[in-house]
């Protein structure tokens, strides 16, 4: 049975980490628009530096929940046959054990060169303009997928959704593509989906199975469910 787990924010909200942005569209306090595109760092490129320092200071600080850990567990029972696409930024998923993961918007731990393209593996500042490891050129920025740039793997994601008997959504609203149509393509294929979230979203196409409540909670629950079918 192939499996693909989409997550979100929600799953590692109740780790600590904040969510993306808030009813009043901020981030920690900042417009959206001016921490996280490419035209927010090319305006204030210090800022946004800064900001991200701050977020990559603040993970580090936390550790992964139940539902990480119930994630990797699965992953220990049927190997490359779950697939992980998180929209997180976080390595909770990595710390907690899970390794078939795909970050589609990049990484808080790395650094992309704009001179280069490398992508090193980052835990340290980048305010003080490090050089990159890669080519020496001081021009290394977040890793970390932009409003108005493309997420990574693709057409990755798409080929495991395509083929995948089971398709599960933990703790997203759904409400942005390239993800809000994935739901769509694993049930155009005749996936079974499965929705863990702490309230129902509003879907484009509905789940076959809802389960509301806290990531801690469900996540494990179906975990458990689909390894003892095993």
């Amino acid at each position: 049975m192939r499996i693909v787990v989409l997550t979100g924010a929600g799953i590692s909200a109740e780790s600590g980490v904040p969510t993306f942005r808030d009813a009043d569209g901020l981030w920690d306090g900042h417009r959206v628009e001016d921490v996280a595109t490419p035209e927010g760092f090319e305006a204030n490129p210090d800022l946004v530096l800064r900001f991200y320092d701050e977020r990559r200071r603040g993970v580090a600080s936390v550790v992964p929940n139940a539902a990480h850990s119930a994630l990797a567990r699965l992953e220990e029972a049927i190997g490359d046959d779950l697939l992980v696409v998180t929209q997180n930024v976080d390595d909770l998923h990595e710390r907690a054990g899970s390794q078939n993961l795909v970050h589609m918007h990049g990484e808080l731990r790395r650094a992309l060169c704009t001179a280069c393209g490398a992508r090193p593996e980052w835990t340290a500042d980048l305010i003080d303009r490090p050089p990159c490891p890669a080519c020496g050129e001081r021009k290394l920025r977040p890793d970390v997928v932009w409003f108005g740039e493309m997420p990574y793997d693709l057409d990755r994601i798409e080929q495991a959704v395509i083929a995948c008997d089971v398709f599960v959504s933990v703790g997203t609203s759904g409400a942005v593509y390239p993800a809000a149509g994935y739901v769509a393509l694993a049930s155009a294929f005749g996936a079974r989906t499965v929705e863990l979230n702490l309230v129902p979203s509003d879907a484009i196409v509905p789940f076959d199975d809802v389960r509301p409540g806290p990531a801690t909670e469900v996540v494990p629950r179906w975990a458990d469910e689909v390894i003892s079918a095993l």
